[in-house]
């Protein structure tokens, strides 16, 4: 027990050491983690040597670590998953799959008679990071961008993917339809038995402890272990239990609640998996790091044709196909369990995992500056596919509307880029002035936008609006009203300094509007050459101020009856 706890002193005091260094370089500090293990594990300084102890930490930051990615998954998000998601998941789990099996056995990987590398190591390459691509998207507010939709909608069903891979991995060695029914119906009695008890059950009980977060935090921790158990007594695995534990608490009423108490908790033992993972890694040879590039190379290129190829052939555009494959372009967190889980079942060799491990590595610097940098990425691709005949959908037939010259058709208003502000808008225009929408020209990038102001008639060129090509083929030059709606934190490659400095360049007579999101833009925009600056806050100011008004005097239904009725006269583009 002593040794335990000294394993672990050291395990936490170098993951924070070198997580500060991995912050201050601005890398993932899951590679902090792994390093930590690596440098005090028994193959480099040996100052955590037991096997036990190694086995102890792994085994519970794992089983943590499932409870909180169950815990993330919305089902109802994967329920409401449109098409799109869809088959893009699809396509690149399927494609991924195959193409894998395929590609590690032709170099030489086992696949069956008791070893599972090329299974083990398609599945592990099929999976991408949500750690890392949801800090960056988030960081970069792409979180609810297209792209960025359609990146979270496949990562959920990966997490799912992998759920049911791990519910059949303990019957590999004899794989047969009884087995494997077996097996789903064992899953299925723990998930129903979870989902029923954390439906009609715990609501209940939570709802007693609400207000006791040690009561609450205990409770959720109880449950992880409970089910775990559970899954345990009907043969599958701990972790498997907490997985389902998480889902099965994803979808009630205290979840939040739940995860905001657990975080700090589920921050410690997730750190000492990675650390205690780290440990497992040796000093690599040349074979180990060959087939780690191998692995990282196949990823990244697997990634490209099995996530690009549904989305553009769904006509989503260069672009909006493009981001999605860049930023999945990394093996998961996940996949180092799953490959976890096949070292302890003696279905993979230690090698196949410490490649796995290294690959990760590689593959997680390498896509952290891949999806930070995907903007100019993604503009250079573009040229080079459309000069090999590939086409965007500014190659559609309507796409660039009625021009005669080449420029553009000419339009008396222009909007530049499509968002939220810019959907209001034409919803505003079109219940108070429906004539006008025949003088607007929109200029957006977003495929699902192009569709929709197209079925609808407007006047819409699909197109990047950073790009100064793209200003001049819109007719920029030749229209009365210029709108730049869309903040800085959303616009990609340039901001709204910049692009009033483009159009009054290429337009002096026209009257910009522009957008400010602090305050002291406002003067920056006007001296760029803007006529009018919009401050999105303080126009919600004022109507927060009105509501206030409304509550003091007894007014407040009313003031919502007439909020109803205006959403109600609505027809917006982006919901």
């Amino acid at each position: 027990m002593h040794q335990l706890i000294a394993d672990i002193t050291f395990s936490i005091l170098f993951a924070w050491v070198l997580g500060l260094a991995a912050h201050f370089f601005r890398q993932p500090l899951i590679l902090a983690y792994l390093v930590a293990g690596f440098v005090i594990g028994p193959f480099c300084i040996g100052w955590v040597k037991s096997q036990e102890s190694i086995s102890t930490i792994s085994e519970l930051g794992l089983i943590f670590m499932l409870f909180m990615i169950g815990l993330e998954i919305d089902l109802k998000k994967i329920i409401r998953a449109g098409k799109v998601i869809l088959i893009a998941a699809g396509g690149q789990l399927i494609g991924g799959c195959v193409i894998g099996v395929a590609f590690f056995v032709a170099i030489g990987l086992s696949l069956g008679g008791g070893g599972f590398d090329a299974l083990y190591l398609t599945v592990a390459c099929a999976l991408s990071s949500t750690v890392i691509i949801v800090k960056v998207l988030y960081e970069k507010r792409e979180l609810d961008t297209l792209p960025g939709r359609i990146t979270l909608g496949v990562l959920v069903l990966q997490d799912i993917f992998a759920i049911l891979f791990l519910a059949v991995q303990p019957s590999l060695t004899d794989l047969q339809i009884s087995i494997i029914l077996m097996s789903i119906g064992r899953v299925g009695l723990l998930v129903a038995t979870a989902m029923i008890l954390s439906r009609f059950v715990l609501p209940k009980i939570f709802h007693q402890i609400a207000r006791s977060p040690e009561l609450v935090m205990l409770g959720a921790l109880a449950w992880c272990f409970l089910i775990g158990e559970v899954a345990e007594r009907l043969h599958l695995s701990r972790e498997m239990g907490s997985l389902v534990a998480g889902v099965s608490l994803s979808t009630f009423p205290y979840a939040l609640d739940v995860t905001a108490k657990v975080t700090t908790l589920r921050d410690f033992f997730i750190t000492l998996f990675f650390v205690a993972l780290g440990m497992t890694i040796p000093v690599p040879n040349s074979a180990t790091i060959g087939l780690a590039l191998v692995i990282a190379a196949f990823t990244v290129v697997s990634r490209v044709l099995t996530t690009f190829v549904p989305l553009y052939l769904m006509k989503q555009g260069l672009r909006a196909s493009l981001l999605p494959a860049l930023n999945l372009a990394q093996i998961s967190e996940f996949s180092l369990v799953v490959i976890q889980t096949g070292i302890v079942a003696g279905h993979i060799t230690s090698e196949t995992s410490n490649a796995v491990s290294f690959a990760f590595v590689i593959l997680a610097v390498l896509s952290t500056f891949i999806i930070t940098q995907s903007d100019p990425i993604t503009r250079w691709t573009i040229g080079r596919l459309k000069r090999i005949g590939l086409r965007d959908l500014d190659d559609a037939p309507g796409a660039e509307g009625d021009h005669g010259d080449g420029h553009g058709a000419a339009r008396r208003i222009v909007i530049l880029g499509f968002f939220r502000a810019a959907s209001a808008l034409l919803s505003e225009i079109e219940r108070q002035n429906a004539s006008l929408l025949e003088q607007i020209s929109v200029v957006d990038f977003n495929p699902n936008v192009f569709r929709t102001l197209t079925s609808r008639g407007i006047h819409v060129i699909y197109g990047d609006i950073s790009n100064i090509d793209t200003l001049m083929h819109a007719g920029v030059g030749k229209a009365e009203i210029i709108i730049l709606s869309v903040p800085d934190s959303l616009l990609k490659g340039a901001n709204n300094e910049k692009l009033v400095r483009h159009v009054r360049s290429l337009n002096p007579d026209a009257r910009i509007v522009s957008t400010a999101d602090l305050l002291v833009d406002v003067n920056d925009l006007y001296t760029a050459g803007a006529d009018y600056v919009t401050v999105t806050r303080v126009t919600d100011a004022a109507e927060l101020y009105k509501v206030i008004e409304a509550i003091d005097a007894g007014l407040i239904a009313d003031k919502r009856a007439e909020m109803d009725r205006l959403l109600g006269e609505r027809r917006e583009v982006l919901p």
